[in-house]
């Protein structure tokens, strides 16, 4: 069996901080906490757990605090987490069982990082993060602001899943983007990974226009991660469209086919477009694509499943209804159905195709019979 460090960096976190200790305490060796300047009980609540809480000025450089809490670990691997996650029930027997047979030979292990959920409980959004690592390879953080962990070597996927739970009040919601202002009004030259977080924050603050020349300096550049590039894309789309511009948006969705096959995101977004003016069978293309493609198992970037399964079905549903194919309309919103069996939209539709369809019915018997 392998011994596990946590190590997180906390400030201000009294409101979820136990909500997080309480589901990874008992899988871990040592929980080591770095308090980046904590004016609330968040010590307080962590000496529960621990007493190995370090103190680390704050800095601007959410890599550097990282890098010194790994420095603390002292187990074979070093697990991350922060203040707002959870390992819900079935995940905590996956990690139990994943520490009990790890292979001695893995650098790191990615696990599913479950950013929200719907009310029916279905992922709505995720990606995979390398969250537990071989201490000995002393892999490193990289980047102030959206850092991220440099590994290399043995790399193993797992099914175990960290769940974000963040509270609807963030008290420093705009901490990044002034970091990111501060360095701009320095003069610092971005790197490629920079714009687009940069952008990412600007958008996020409602600041659409500058959001957009910063996607397009990140795009312009040629480089970054491809799963970076066709996020820009789609969130250009959402810029150009909150500005009005739905031409513009729908270009920017074009514009993601340059540089990869297509995404389900894009064939929905490309899949409205076409609704919108009236091509329906244009969009029963895309949206039909959009419930054929399938991500690699080992895929890094972000992922709403909502664009492959519920979404393009109950537009299908509609652009059925739209040319009189009543029967494979009822049959997508039924889909659709499995995925948020309490929808109101869907079940009103169920309502409206049976009805239809039971119009149909009776008027084939009365041909039948005249």
């Amino acid at each position: 069996m392998i011994t596990i460090s946590l190590c997180m960096i906390v400030k201000n976190e009294e409101r979820v901080i136990n909500r997080c200790l309480s589901t990874i305490a008992s899988l871990v060796d040592e929980i080591i906490i770095v308090d980046t300047g904590s004016t609330d009980r968040t010590k307080s609540i962590v000496q529960t757990y621990t007493d190995s809480i370090y103190d680390f000025t704050w800095i601007d450089d959410f890599a550097a605090a990282r890098n010194y809490a790994f420095s603390k670990a002292t187990k074979e691997y070093i697990l991350w987490l922060d203040a707002d996650d959870v390992l819900l029930e079935s995940d905590q027997h996956k990690l139990s069982e994943l520490k009990e047979s790890l292979p001695s030979d893995i650098d790191s292990v990615t696990m599913l990082y479950n950013l929200s959920s719907d009310e029916y409980g279905n992922v709505t959004f995720s990606l995979r993060r390398n969250r537990l690592v071989k201490r000995s390879k002393n892999f490193h953080w990289i980047g102030p602001v959206h850092e991220y962990l440099e590994v290399h070597g043995n790399i193993t996927n797992s099914d175990v899943a960290v769940t974000h739970l963040s509270l609807d009040v963030d008290p420093d919601t705009g901490r990044n983007l002034r970091i990111y202002e501060k360095r701009e009004l320095a003069g610092e030259e971005f790197t490629p990974r920079d714009l687009f977080y940069f952008a990412n924050e600007l958008k996020d603050h409602s600041q659409h226009e500058k959001a957009i020349r910063y996607y397009e300096k990140f795009l312009l550049t040629g480089k970054g991660w491809i799963e970076d590039i066709l996020t820009a894309c789609s969130r250009l789309a959402d810029c150009y469209h909150v500005l009005g511009d739905d031409q513009a948006a729908f270009l920017a969705s074009i514009r993601s086919l340059q540089f990869a096959a297509p995404r389900a995101e894009f064939c929905c977004r490309i899949g409205y477009r076409f609704l919108e003016l009236g091509q329906y069978d244009n969009a029963i293309f895309w949206y039909k694509l959009a419930t054929e493609l399938e991500l690699p198992v080992d895929y890094m970037g972000f992922h709403n499943p909502s664009f492959s399964t519920w979404l393009p079905n109950l537009q299908l549903a509609v652009c059925y209804d739209r040319i009189g194919a009543h029967a494979l309309a009822n049959s997508h919103n039924e889909t659709a159905l499995t995925y948020r069996p309490g929808d109101e939209t869907m079940l009103a539709n169920q309502s409206y195709f049976q009805a239809k369809l039971e119009e149909l019915e009776e008027a084939e018997t009365r041909r039948s019979l005249s």
